[in-house]
């Protein structure tokens, strides 16, 4: 058992934050944006990087010993530079008056083709609303922030797919031994790995944008990956895998590798993505909840890069990050990207324990074998089965080497989800100690939850409650007995339902802007896979399988984003700021039994967990009515929040002026309405614009418990595409006991006889 230790794939995927801390550190030095527009040379990019090197000498004593210290020169779209810095350097260059932030990176470390048909993108032109098939996302460039990419799959093939969009300006990089061929599907694979170096982290990665992690190649393909029949995962999910804009380009920008994610690096990703002309940016990356990794938006390098794109009217998706289910946990709020929760899809994997006393309890499994049905076995609780000299708490985890031989051989084993020992090591601990098979209880935090995973031996997970009935029957009898069930597939269960690990709102800095935005499948999604490792992380698992079932917001995260680029594709002349309020305002909060939405512990889910609700994507292609936004309409948000008319005026390469009165946080022209803290009461305000035929809109408000609503004026009328009308919503409250305060939730929808254009209504009452 010695030598066991993981890769860093692991199964829930989610990226966590951890500070560098050295004498020197990397930061990022953001000046704005650069004067060359987008027919910039070789020379201007040259002539960037040299005032770069100008700036710095300033501060550190020699051209020399700036050029030492840069780690990459922004050069592009984005003006700026990383560099290794004395913390009072840093504090010096953040004095400057041509500088608008300085930061110290951030390193984001990982820690762990039914979805399409449970959207309806299956039913050929449904509701007539997207384009069929393969035609979805054409002339659209779909690029991912991620670990790379596995060119041999045949979710990237390029047959049927038309020429490179004459506008493409990137490349595959198939210069090194490990390189990346390009065809006309994967348009685009380099990759950036500086700052994870600068940073004295050890490195494995081969110098090259190949996946040597599986996470991008799995995300690249939910996104847009071409239509392959026959996928399945260990025999589990077997169908036709395909992306949610399978006409789409990809391009794959690695920015992580083995060891994690710099800051410094994802920054460099953005910066040439935007100069590559994507349409659209997904980041299946997150800093965990949104008061770690900076508050101000532009001291965070995914809002950063994402301003950028904004202002380039490119849409960029993010996950909400697998932090759940406390509340204030969802990272990656800046609203100008759209963050995507996690939700579970209309299909399980359950595995049924039988027990001596005839009761059958459920739980869930993708296990690769199955254990006899026409006997009964031990069953034994780890903690009594611990080796000698082995503490009980790692026995009871089924921790590596903690059980012994002689008390487990040939018996079921009982083990606790502990959240720190994988669990496919706690099957390959029981496995090699001789256990038949093993059932494992998830812990009391993540409760009544369980996840199928790919087990070594015959194997289940059960709730915490059910726990309690296993534990119980055995002490109920000296000879404890049972038998875990064949692997199933089961189609058409209740769904969907906020998986557990997504994070919920509200949003630390702006609790002004519901987040996150929409709720998506990313709950055992099928998808491309590299094999270059075993989708378990574990070195001694030499299984490899082209597709993989992963869960997490990276999974749902991908699954917006190919809605987009089919919005993209439909509606080429839609804003990004309407793409996202199409997405959110169709979205819905009712489960496929047409009751409202459950959280996962069966309780009703809330507009924390799932925003505006769950994507329609045939729904969105005609909203009939949009809440757009400009550039300039975030540029004045963020002067709510302390930045300068002359910061913001060079991120645009145009003049901005802040307004002379600040905008109301709350007044941001977004889809959904969130406010802070009741007191007594406020009003908002939001425009629509029509983007459908002519028609008279009539609002219908659900209020929030102990709010009352008032919406002026109660109808819109549009005459043509293109019109705007405003309304302001008043609300009061109406709670006068403290003990009734806290977060309440509605419904505000303008309707006619075609559509329904929805948003949530999310109040902190105060008393």
């Amino acid at each position: 058992m010695k030598g066991r230790r993981l890769t860093s794939l692991v199964w829930i995927l989610i990226f966590t934050i951890i500070q560098v801390s050295a004498a020197k550190k990397s930061y990022i030095v953001y000046l704005g944006s650069h004067q060359h527009g987008s027919d910039a040379t070789p020379e201007d990019y040259q002539r960037a990087k040299n005032s770069h090197y100008k700036f710095l000498e300033s501060y550190v004593g020699s051209e020399g010993k700036a050029r030492d210290a840069i780690i990459y020169s922004y050069t592009k779209k984005i003006n700026g530079f990383a560099a290794t810095l004395e913390e009072k350097d840093a504090e010096d260059i953040a004095k400057h008056p041509a500088v608008v932030s300085v930061f110290p990176e951030t390193i984001y470390k990982l820690q762990t083709t039914r979805s399409w048909s449970f959207l309806d993108m299956d039913v050929p032109e449904n509701r007539g609303s997207i384009p069929t098939q393969a035609n979805i996302g054409r002339n659209v460039i779909i690029a991912t922030l991620d670990t790379g990419v596995w060119p041999e799959s045949k979710s990237f093939s390029d047959e049927g797919m038309g020429p490179i969009p004459s506008k493409w300006r990137g490349f595959c990089d198939n210069s090194t031994k490990f390189g990346v061929p390009c065809n006309n599907k994967l348009i685009g694979a380099q990759f950036f790995n500086k700052g994870l170096l600068a940073s004295n982290l050890e490195q494995e990665d081969v110098n090259s944008a190949r996946d040597t992690e599986g996470h991008g190649t799995h995300t690249l393909s939910t996104a847009a990956g071409a239509f392959v029949p026959g996928a399945t995962s260990f025999g589990y999910a077997n169908g036709t895998a395909r992306g949610g804009a399978p006409g789409a380009h990809v391009a794959a920008y690695k920015v992580c590798q083995s060891r994690g994610c710099s800051g410094v690096d994802i920054l460099a990703g953005f910066d040439t993505a935007l100069h590559d002309n994507v349409d659209i940016i997904s980041v299946s990356l997150s800093a965990g909840p949104a008061y770690f990794g900076g508050t101000n938006f532009l001291d965070n390098e995914i809002a950063l890069g994402s301003l950028h794109a904004a202002a380039m009217g490119i849409t960029v998706v993010c996950s909400a990050g697998n932090d759940g289910p406390d509340t204030m946990t969802v990272g990656n709020v800046a609203p100008w990207v759209i963050t995507v929760g996690a939700s579970t899809i209309d299909r399980d994997f359950p595995s049924y324990i039988k027990l001596g006393n005839e009761k059958l309890i459920k739980g869930a499994s993708q296990a690769m074998t199955s254990l006899p049905q026409n006997q009964m076995y031990t069953v034994i609780n780890g903690s009594d089965a611990a080796a000698p000299g082995v503490y009980t708490y790692l026995a009871a985890s089924c921790n590596t080497s903690s059980l012994d031989p002689e008390k487990v051989k040939g018996k079921i084993v009982v083990c606790i989800d502990n959240m720190e020992m994988p669990r496919i090591l706690m099957g390959m601990t029981v496995k090699d100690a001789g256990g038949a098979g093993m059932i494992l209880i998830n812990n009391a935090y993540w409760g009544d939850s369980t996840v199928s995973d790919p087990h070594v031996l015959p194997a289940t997970m059960i709730s915490y409650r059910d726990g309690a009935t296993i534990y119980s029957y055995m002490k109920s009898t000296k000879n404890p007995l049972a038998n875990i069930s064949p692997k199933t597939t089961k189609f058409g269960v209740q769904a969907p339902s906020m998986a557990y690990f997504s994070s919920r709102g509200p949003s630390y800095p702006t609790p002004e802007i519901l987040k996150p935005d929409v709720t998506a499948p990313g709950v055992d999604i099928l998808a491309a896979f590299t094999e270059f490792i075993s989708p378990t992380g574990i070195v001694e698992d030499e299984r490899r399988t082209p597709f993989y079932l992963l869960s997490g917001t990276s999974m749902s995260c991908p699954h917006v984003s190919g809605l987009v680029g089919q919005l993209k594709s439909v509606h080429p002349d839609w804003s990004f700021s309407a793409i996202k309020s199409a997405l959110m305002t169709t979205a819905t909060i009712k489960d496929n039994r047409y009751i409202p939405m459950r959280d996962h512990s069966g309780a009703e889910a809330t507009p924390l967990a799932y925003g505006n609700g769950h994507i329609r994507p045939n729904r969105a292609a005609h909203p009939g009515l949009v809440y757009d936004n400009t550039i300039e309409n975030y540029l004045s948000f963020l002067c709510t929040l302390g930045y300068t008319s002359a910061n913001l005026s060079g991120l645009i390469n145009k003049a901005f002026v802040c307004p002379s009165e600040p905008m109301k946080l709350e007044n941001l022209n977004y889809p959904s309405i969130s406010v802070r803290a009741l007191n007594k009461s406020t009003v908002v305000t939001r425009t629509l614009k029509n983007v459908g035929p002519p028609g008279l809109y009539k609002v219908r408000v659900k209020a929030p418990s102990g709010v009352a609503v008032s919406v002026r004026p109660p109808s819109l009328s549009f005459s043509k595409v293109g019109d705007e009308r405003s309304f302001t919503v008043a609300l009061t409250s109406q709670i006068k006991n403290e003990n009734e305060s806290g977060f309440k939730f509605g419904r505000l929808v303008w309707t006619n006889e075609i559509h329904q254009v929805s948003s949530s209504i999310a109040v902190n009452v105060v008393a």
